[in-house]
């Protein structure tokens, strides 16, 4: 990077390495731990927190109203990610100096929101608290809790709240039994142990209320409950809890493994794949329109280098006018050279046509263009063939047309319309052979990269892939994601 030069242009390796190691990221989050830890040392603190195994910790806040699962939840929750679980009666008995929280207890008394606060924040800075993160249950309850726990600084990065009708929560709480060794819960209908050891053990709660008094504690959560979204309505999500608990806790676990929207710089550099007929010429154009990145079609490319009278447009002209394939070492080269232009590196870009196959995406990734966003529209040879064979082009407008989805608007264009004799059937199932002969290998390749299912409105897709290019990617990936619109 020259100084001298204005304006300063930041060279594309360093935002892809910082990209590729969460440098943007890892900057956030230790700068917020230095301002909610508050150390004596800044520094060696932030040097223990690299010494980690993983900086970014949870921090997690699970809500709900009585009833709901939180308890079973938050356990399958901190046993997963090997955070701790705290609770109202955890954060008590840890007090360091109990006369504080007693003194309200022992007098049937509300603990001030100042105390309460402290309490909390001293149990958070401890060290396994620290080192493995957190799961607040049923913590604030209010939101003057959650405003004191925001002007301590403690600042959940996910909130979850659980909700179901009130008439299924009294249901659930008159079944519900605890096992007095492990402190689990269970019901009688909804949730029944496996074990006939713990179902043998089973104890109904010495708390359990009646339904009226149910009905009432209800109502006071309601009445807080709306007030909490406000307060964490940049970090929150609403699952609804009236489903199997399997079912919920895989739905809690999916987004408390998704990051949080960050604020650091994000270049789309994005790859499309599909066979013929699966719409990455529309789907790129409609990304690059709504986003203001490059668009670059291989093929369409290399014919406007050919126009050009330079030296790398005579030497593939020969090639394309004898529909011959460019050599992949002259398309990389002119691919690298369009990549690396001031618009594709401050705007980013939509590449589709290229890579064809593995050996050329190495060679890509060699040239240290990395895309951070790969998708594969996905379709049936039947789909391709219908879509592909029965189009023609208007000579006189260069509109395309399709005799089942967007027919001539009259008998006058209908009459003019010319087929390409490249989407003939024989040489498309040419081309669909070749794609498919090299797709395995390049999904292979690229592991993270995500699925659509290209058979449907082409609005739909674009909302598909709109969906997964706007968010960061989860911070654990399946073996492979398939989105139906």
């Amino acid at each position: 990077m020259d100084a001298t030069v204005r304006p300063l242009r930041i060279p594309p390796e360093m935002a892809i390495y910082a990209e590729k190691h969460d440098i943007f990221p890892l900057v956030q989050t230790l700068l917020r731990n230095l301002m909610v830890d508050k150390p004596e040392d800044p520094i060696q603190h932030l040097i223990n927190l690299l010494k980690r195994d993983s900086v970014d910790v949870p921090r997690i806040i699970l809500l709900g109203p009585p009833a709901s699962g939180k308890r079973t939840i938050a356990k399958k929750l901190c046993e997963h990610t090997q955070a701790i679980h705290l609770t109202f009666s955890d954060i008590l008995k840890d007090d360091s100096d109990l006369t504080r929280a007693a003194q309200y207890q022992d007098k049937k008394q509300k603990i001030p929101k100042d105390v309460w606060s402290q309490l909390i924040q001293q149990r958070l800075s401890k060290p396994d608290c620290v080192r493995r993160g957190w799961v607040l249950e049923a913590i604030p309850k209010t939101q003057e809790e959650a405003l004191c726990l925001q002007e301590a600084g403690i600042t959940p990065d996910h909130v979850v709240m659980l909700e179901a009708p009130d008439v299924v929560l009294i249901e659930r709480s008159s079944g519900k039994r605890i096992d007095p060794v492990s402190g689990d819960v269970y019901h009688v209908t909804f949730m029944w142990p496996d074990s006939e050891e713990v179902a043998q053990r089973l104890e109904t709660p010495m708390t359990l209320m009646p339904a009226d008094l149910i009905a009432k504690k209800l109502q006071k959560y309601h009445r807080e409950a709306h007030a909490l979204r406000r307060t964490y309505h940049s970090c929150l999500k609403t699952i609804n809890a009236d489903q199997p608990h399997v079912d919920v806790y895989s739905q809690v676990l999916n987004y408390v493994r998704t990051p949080r929207r960050s604020a650091s710089p994000y270049t789309p550099r994005i790859l499309l794949f599909g066979p013929p007929g699966s719409g990455k010429s529309l789907q790129a154009k409609l990304i690059a329109q709504k986003y203001g990145i490059v668009n670059i079609c291989c093929g369409e490319f290399l014919k406007a280098v050919s126009a050009d009278e330079n030296h790398m447009g005579e030497l593939i002209k020969p090639y394309l006018e004898s529909e011959q394939q460019v050599p992949p070492s002259i398309v990389l080269r002119i691919l690298t050279e369009r990549l690396s232009r001031m618009d594709c590196t401050t705007r980013g870009w939509v590449l589709h046509g290229f890579p064809q196959d593995v050996e050329q995406a190495e060679k890509l990734q060699e040239s240290n263009f990395l895309p951070n966003r790969v998708f594969f529209l996905e379709m049936t040879d039947d789909i391709a063939i219908e879509r592909v064979t029965l189009r023609s082009v208007d000579p006189v407008t260069g509109e395309w047309y399709h005799t089942v989805y967007k027919p001539a608007p009259g008998p006058e264009v209908q009459a003019r319309l010319q087929f390409d004799p490249r989407n003939s059937e024989a040489r498309l199932l040419k081309r669909l052979k070749e794609y498919w002969s090299h797709a395995v290998d390049l999904q292979a390749f690229y592991p993270q990269a995500v699925y659509i299912n290209a058979d449907q409105d082409p609005h739909t897709v674009f909302e598909s892939l709109e969906s997964r290019l706007v968010g960061r990617l989860p911070k654990v990936l399946s073996n492979r994601e398939t989105f139906e619109g």
